[in-house]
């Protein structure tokens, strides 16, 4: 599955900057700490939008490719923002046989996003992933760190209703 790239406007701060700016200060020397300090931009901003892989290309004075690169061959970074409440719907095998695809598509329809977006409210997030190791469960969807097992497309609105405050 490719990574997307937001759409979401970057709202980077003047501290968020400074704080990058200073683990790039104290790394740039050493381009083998080039993963490192995509992992510390992360933190800072919760993702790796163009704006900050630009900044760190430009900092430790690496090409723009080799850190988009990097962020989009390891599943560690993303490229969208995360919302309050990440929603990730089990694509693994048990899942799937028992109809997460479906589940995955009714939250997509019923949020307005597709999997790696975020709503422009930054409330919901959405992804797919692997395997969260609950197969007996199947077919599972995680919000932040509640899981809800042998989901049904029509159960969605109403469990992401609970988060909607």
């Amino acid at each position: 599955m490719q990574k997307k790239i937001s759409s979401i406007p970057f709202k980077g701060t003047a501290e968020q900057a400074a704080q990058l700016q200073k683990v790039i200060d104290a790394n740039k020397s050493d381009r083998s700490r080039l993963m490192m300090v995509m992992q510390q931009a992360q933190d800072i901003y919760g993702y790796l939008p163009f704006e900050v892989q630009q900044m760190i290309a430009d900092g430790m004075d690496v090409p723009l490719e080799k850190v988009f690169g990097v962020s989009t061959f390891y599943a560690q970074f993303a490229l969208s923002p995360k919302g309050k409440y990440n929603v990730s719907v089990c694509l693994g095998t048990a899942c799937y046989v028992k109809g997460s695809g479906a589940v995955l598509q009714k939250i997509s329809e019923t949020l307005g996003i597709s999997p790696d977006e975020c709503t422009p409210d930054g409330k919901f997030s959405l992804s797919a992933c692997r395997c969260v190791g609950a197969c007996g469960l199947a077919p599972v969807m995680t919000i932040n760190d509640d899981v809800y097992g042998r989901m049904t497309p029509d159960q969605v609105a109403g469990i992401l209703a609970k988060y909607a405050d």
